[in-house]
């Protein structure tokens, strides 16, 4: 009978990276070691940091839902808590065992076989496991419950306050509740605004980790924390508390009244459609054209485009917009290609993308069997090492050559797979862009001429009431195409000019199909 193969699987329960940063490490490296003194064949690894108290684990699902498809595994893991500590993951886990997706379990900490005793005792762990974490909820939540009664603080003590570990409540700062005081007073008056009243609290030293006064919105929160009135939030109550207030209810009142009066609504500038501003610059000046609506001869409102004039005297005039849009769909008409030769381009991107899969799956099987044949020949000479039949000298010397050549190999799989068919979006793009050109110098949505001349002009201009966004000749066109996509038959040439942006796309699309 084979060995089964491991899924091996690590947990923390907290998804904060500053706290248990070294429980999913210290599994880690305890599960490696065991698998490796074990002589278990690890088939892949998942660790995630989410609590296991409830249903729905991302990456345990996915390890679940691998088990279930392949059948004949096994899963290693710390201790049985690490996989479930609620009734559905713990049930899933002992079903796939009863019908022999898993075939073993192993934990460093725990005894298991499958076995009728031994599914008995995993569902005894699973058992005390969902225990442990339904007392704990049970142990804090009175714990809260009961520090509410008695009117006590629950966690950090908020500015102004200091935390007394021996009643377990907070009591007043003996200098910052003076200030937090203070800073009440003074905005209560209605003469501070939030920047003032930052600068008045930083003049005391009350300022950020950085030396800076507050921030607004912090400033904000002090004056309306209802903790300096005595009262303690629990999930969105509040509940009266046995400590200090540092301020009178009537100051508190006043304070909110100043801040009611001044929250008024803001007003938002009204935007006027202009869809092609911000897209050209002036030829004379380089400097942006703008927008504005202005009333022509017949009484008529028209939307013109200008030149800013900000970088000096400028003697280019109004364009109107009916004017610039007739301009743009001619010049999109001229970059646009037909569907005939469309279609049959996309049908050659097709095929070159089947094409390149192929390579590229022998070629990475190719890496993964050199990597897996060297990290072979590394456990190899370390049990040579440790059985004492080489010396230290050669082990070393011969540890760091096969160390080197797994890095490289690893390093060149690495960026194969990041590079491999990153040519064919580009090119399938360009192709698309050519069809859409075709399409809006045909349509009314100026928005999406806007975008498309911003996504493939190369400095647009406007000069002497004439919009341009410079391309290619079209015999530089149909050159670069004939190379590219030679014509057949089957998709004869069509009059076009191509951008500058496009062509350069196609270049390393064209170099990379020679090649192959």
């Amino acid at each position: 009978m084979t060995k089964p193969k491991y899924f091996l699987y690590a947990r923390k329960s907290t998804e904060e990276d500053d706290r248990q940063i070294m429980s999913i490490e210290a599994q880690l490296f305890e599960l490696r070691e065991f698998a490796r003194k074990e002589n278990l064949e690890i088939l892949e690894e998942f660790q995630e940091s989410k609590s296991a108290k409830t249903p729905g684990r991302a990456v345990f699902g996915k390890m679940m839902t691998k088990v279930e498809e392949l059948g004949d595994v096994g899963i290693l893991a710390w201790h049985p808590d690490r996989l479930a500590r609620n009734s559905i993951d713990g049930g899933r886990v002992i079903y796939a065992v009863d019908t022999g997706k898993i075939v073993a379990l192993r934990f460093p900490t725990f005894w298991f076989e499958p076995t009728p005793q031994g599914l008995f005792m995993l569902q005894v762990a699973f058992g005390q496991s969902k225990y442990y974490s339904d007392n704990l909820v049970q142990n804090v939540n009175r714990g809260i419950r009961q520090k509410l009664r008695r009117g006590e603080w629950l966690n950090l003590a908020p500015f102004g306050y200091v935390n007394n570990p021996r009643t377990r409540n907070i009591e007043p700062h003996p200098t910052t509740s003076r200030v937090v005081a203070r800073a009440f007073e003074e905005y209560a008056k209605g003469t501070h605004t939030y920047v003032s009243l930052a600068q008045f609290l930083a003049d005391l030293g009350v300022v950020t980790r950085n030396g800076t006064p507050l921030a607004k919105i912090s400033i904000k929160r002090l004056l309306t924390h209802r903790a300096y009135l005595g009262f303690v939030k629990h999930r969105g109550e509040w509940f009266d508390g046995n400590f200090e207030p540092l301020v009178s209810p009537q100051l508190f009142e006043a304070v909110q009244q100043v801040l009611k009066k001044r929250e008024c609504p803001r007003k938002t500038r009204k935007n006027h459609d202009f869809p092609f501003r911000s897209l050209f610059r002036c030829g004379e000046c380089d400097g942006m054209f703008t927008a504005q609506w202005a009333t022509g001869k017949t009484g008529r409102r028209y939307r013109y485009y200008r030149c800013t004039k900000k970088r000096g005297v400028c003697s280019q005039g109004y364009l109107r917009e009916d004017i610039l849009v007739f301009q743009l769909k001619e010049r999109l008409q001229s970059i646009s290609l037909c569907d005939r030769y469309t279609d049959w381009m996309f049908a050659r991107i097709a095929e070159w993308e089947r094409e390149e899969t192929s390579a590229s799956q022998s070629e990475v099987q190719n890496l993964s069997a050199k990597i897996k044949a060297g990290e072979e020949r590394m456990e190899k000479l370390v049990s040579t090492y440790l059985d004492g039949d080489i010396p230290k000298d050669v082990y070393l010397k011969r540890k760091d050559e096969t160390m080197h050549s797994l890095a490289a190999l690893k390093a060149e799989n690495k960026d194969f797979e990041r590079g491999r068919n990153q040519w064919v979006e580009p090119l399938r793009e360009w192709v698309s862009d050519t069809k859409q050109a075709a399409f809006l110098s045909s349509s009314d949505n100026f928005s999406e001429i806007a975008s498309f001349v911003k996504k493939i002009g190369t400095n647009p201009i406007v000069r002497d009431k004439t919009a341009r966004f410079p391309a290619p000749a079209q015999s530089e066109f149909v050159a670069e195409r004939r190379a590219f996509f030679p014509p057949t038959p089957a998709a004869p040439l069509c009059g076009a000019a191509l951008s500058e942006r496009e062509v350069s796309i196609c270049a390393p699309a064209r170099t990379r199909t020679q090649n192959n």
